[in-house]
This record gives C-alpha cells, structure tokens and sequence, in this order.
C-alpha cells in the first residue's frame, strides 16, 4: 500500500504536529509543524523538512545552524493527525543550543532549567 501524504488529518491550517525523536535514545527532542508538501519533502529527501507558520515557508532543520535531522523512520498516530519521526540529529535541536527543547521541567510548583546550552 503505498503512502499519501494528503491521507493525513491536517488542522484547519493544513497542519500536523510532528514530533522528532532521537532514534538511539528515545529522547524526544522538538515538536514542530509540517504540511502535505513538508511530509513529502521529508520522505523524497531524507532530511527533516517542517513548515514555519511565522515565516510560512518551508524550514529544512538545519540549513542554516548545520544542526540537521536526518530521517530514519515516520509513523503515525492511530488518528492519523500527529507524526512521530525518529531521527538522526547532529547537534542540538532547539534554537536556544539545547539538545532537546523539552529542557524546562516543573517541579513541585516551580518550573526549572534541566540542561544547559551545548557549548559551541
């Protein structure tokens, strides 16, 4: 059976979240957003490919800091509206020079800071 990208449930905006996850780890690193095309783009080139709803244009993980995402499998949820990626990230995937952008953990009440930026 062979896969179309336009199968998928997209929000109102023709949105799906995608989640990347480090394929060795398991460690979640970034959600973003990604359209039919975006979803395309990914498989046809293997790079992680999201679409950025403030710029509205197509945003290669990596083109500009190097910080890639290569893909090495996508799945879908059960509903079909969310997509979990593993990845193979070299770098860190969030703009603030983390590893993950899930850094900031609420204990007892009070949110705190789990990780520091990756020196460069």
């Amino acid at each position: 059976m062979s896969f179309d990208p336009h199968s998928l449930k997209f929000d109102a905006n023709g949105l799906i979240p995608a989640i990347a996850q480090d394929c060795d780890s398991g460690e979640v690193l970034m959600m973003a957003w990604m359209n039919a095309e975006a979803v395309a783009k990914t498989l046809q080139s293997g790079q992680v490919t999201y679409w950025s709803r403030s710029r509205q244009a197509f945003w290669a993980k990596g083109e500009t800091s190097g910080h890639r995402q290569t893909l090495v499998s996508m799945r879908l949820d059960c509903d079909r509206d969310c997509l979990l990626m593993q990845v193979r990230q070299i770098g860190p995937a969030c703009h603030t020079n983390r590893r993950s952008c899930f850094y900031t953990e609420i204990q007892d009440g009070a949110e705190v800071i789990t990780a520091a930026p990756i020196a460069d």
